[in-house]
């Protein structure tokens, strides 16, 4: 080939590149926010559950975090729970039987229970609750 024609290719893709992006960010611009900030005590619609988060607390190396949740029957919705912190994102702990009101499982009458996460492995003070169901998320700050 002659160093023309590449010079043309190479012109020819960095135009489509940049078009490519052009595109990409109109489609950014275009978007509303997919997640929203809510606060302790706020009832939000998530998908098909209602959650709200009672409180949150943090000891021994365990953040617990009261919920109060419905909406339908789902064996493993507690794992659309996460715990992000600035350096992981943790998932919850289970427990086979929910034992002292911890969270097993989503049913259609609302019920307050507890989602733990072990926290020991963090290094950062950071602790945000993100609850995601569908297409639809929603976080709430808890430190």
């Amino acid at each position: 080939m002659k160093t023309r024609t590449l010079l043309l290719l190479s012109v020819g893709t960095a135009l489509a590149i940049l078009v490519a992006g052009g595109v990409f960010l109109l489609q950014l611009a275009g978007q509303d926010d997919a997640a929203v900030l809510a606060s302790i005590g706020d009832r939000t619609q998530v998908g098909d559950v209602s959650v709200t988060v009672v409180a949150a607390e943090e000891r021994d190396d365990v953040m617990a975090v009261d919920v109060e949740i419905g909406g339908i029957d789902d064996d493993d919705g507690i794992d659309s729970f996460r715990l992000v912190t600035g350096d992981r994102r943790l998932a919850p702990l289970h427990t086979a039987d929910g034992a002292d009101g911890r969270c097993v499982s989503i049913r259609v009458a609302s019920i307050v229970c507890r989602i733990d996460f072990d926290v020991s492995a963090t290094e950062t003070s950071s602790r945000v609750l993100i609850v995601r169901r569908g297409d639809q998320q929603t976080n709430w700050r808890l430190a």
